[in-house]
């Protein structure tokens, strides 16, 4: 029997790539950003890649749309949470693929630790970054703080998938698809090792 959800998602990707060859491609990259900050299940790479190789010219501008809409999409999820938790957590932890209470949970004690380093992560690598911003809102993470390392993170991950894309071409499709979350991962891993580090000889 196939899993509704799973035939849901497939078919919103299907469609989702399917803006990258419509002349409104960069509304909707921006659209889709900004929403897959709060709450849309896809994120903005699966759109980004294929323009970037219908036009390899215009990398550094639909990275910097992307990741420009996508920075403004995480206040609305911290507006969500700031503002509305109370009223829409049913929704989310029921229909919103990634909220689960655990995941919920796990970040509010994130960000009693580190708010930047925990935003900085989740905008870098696969985690969920809606459940970032979403929590940040309800543990009332300082508005700066979210959009610094939202900046960063997000403008890293979308500015080294395009680069890739530009300098590589239809090759660096594959090397995406299976290696950049593992590498991205894997650097934010070692770059939290290294605060520790300078922590732990000051």
């Amino acid at each position: 029997m196939v899993n509704k959800k799973e035939n849901f998602l497939k078919r919103l990707y299907n469609w989702t790539i399917s803006w990258a060859e419509s002349k409104y491609s960069m509304i909707a990259l921006c659209v889709l950003s900004f929403t897959e900050s709060s709450f849309f299940p896809i994120p903005p790479d699966v759109l980004l890649i294929p323009m970037v190789l219908a036009k390899p010219r215009n990398w550094w501008r639909i990275a910097c749309m992307c990741t420009i809409a996508s920075v403004a999409g995480g206040l609305l999820g911290w507006a969500i949470g700031y503002f509305g938790w109370s009223a829409l957590k049913d929704v989310f932890f029921t229909y919103i693929p990634g909220f689960t209470q655990e995941r919920f949970d796990f970040v509010s004690k994130l960000y009693q630790d580190n708010a930047f380093l925990a935003i900085f992560g989740a905008a870098l690598t696969p985690i969920p970054y809606k459940v970032f911003t979403i929590v940040a809102g309800v543990c009332n993470v300082s508005i700066p703080v979210l959009i610094f390392g939202s900046i960063v993170g997000r403008g890293a991950r979308f500015f080294a998938v395009a680069l890739i894309i530009y300098l590589v071409g239809d090759k660096a499709k594959l090397f995406i698809d299976k290696y950049f979350n593992l590498i991205a991962t894997a650097f934010f891993v070692l770059l939290v090792c290294g605060f520790i580090c300078i922590e732990y000889l000051m």
